[in-house]
């Protein structure tokens, strides 16, 4: 694996404003156009931010910074940096080579959510990275964390609704990240975009123009299995001892935490 380092140096007044322009543009069109990010850390003093990037190899590098020059987001970010000002005092940047791998392998696991309102409308995101479909609002499952915990948090923090469950209507996967999709209606809430969101609204939509707004194919068969109404038993459990904490089979329903 091919590695590069970042090193951000900045007065700590301006955390916030990076956070946020890294959130919305930075890491966006990274992502989008092939890079991983390993991680990001902030000092004692927060004065200084480091990031890490990984990459198959060094020609997939070059590649990837290729894409991302020509990419509209890029000249978006550029734009907006502009506006910004001077975000940094200084950035130092490297190259790291792996000694060897250390990893455990694993799967990523996504979690998303077919969300209805009372007039039967379907909640749907459009995202900083995917800004040419909309999708069904979910995101990543924190380690320990369960899968419905996960969705009610991910619906919250993206679109600002409270959400309850009735079980799963799908399970996909490409090999290296599971993804489930689970029934569910909103409770409460007040519709608001987040630092992942740029569009959150409710559509009618249904079979024949799905692909209107789900511009994507993997997404696509998500929304038409979850439109059949029937979703599987789901059930979240505790061990030493065994205790069953939340089961959703379309009766038994959980509503996240406020």
């Amino acid at each position: 694996m091919f590695y590069r380092r970042e090193r951000y140096l900045f007065q700590s007044k301006d955390v916030g404003t990076f956070n946020q322009f890294f959130d919305e543009y930075l890491l966006p069109v990274q992502v989008k156009n092939g890079a991983k990010l390993v991680g990001r850390w902030i000092n004692e003093s927060e004065d200084e931010f480091l990031t890490i990037w990984e990459y198959p190899n060094y020609e997939e590098f070059v590649k990837i910074e290729e894409r991302i020059k020509r990419d509209k987001m890029y000249l978006q970010m550029q734009e907006q940096q502009r506006k910004l000002g001077r975000l940094y005092t200084q950035k130092v940047e490297d190259i790291l080579t792996s000694t060897g791998d250390y990893e455990i392998p694993k799967q990523i696991v996504n979690v998303s959510g077919y969300i209805t309102n009372q007039a039967g409308e379907l909640l749907l995101v459009k995202t900083y990275w995917r800004s040419d479909t909309w999708e069904l609002p979910g995101g990543g499952v924190d380690n320990g964390e369960h899968l419905d915990l996960a969705l009610c948090r991910e619906i919250r923090e993206e679109t600002g609704m409270e959400v309850r469950l009735f079980g799963v209507s799908g399970v996909y996967s490409n090999g290296n990240t599971v993804s489930i999709v689970f029934r569910g209606e909103c409770v409460g809430g007040k519709l608001k975009t987040s630092t992942e969101t740029k569009e959150v609204q409710f559509v009618k939509i249904d079979a024949t123009n799905v692909k209107d707004y789900i511009t994507r194919g993997k997404f696509i068969p998500r929304v038409l299995d979850a439109m059949k109404d029937s979703c599987s038993p789901y059930e979240a459990f505790s061990v030493r001892p065994y205790a069953r904490l939340r089961r959703l089979d379309g009766e038994e329903r959980y509503q996240g935490d406020s």
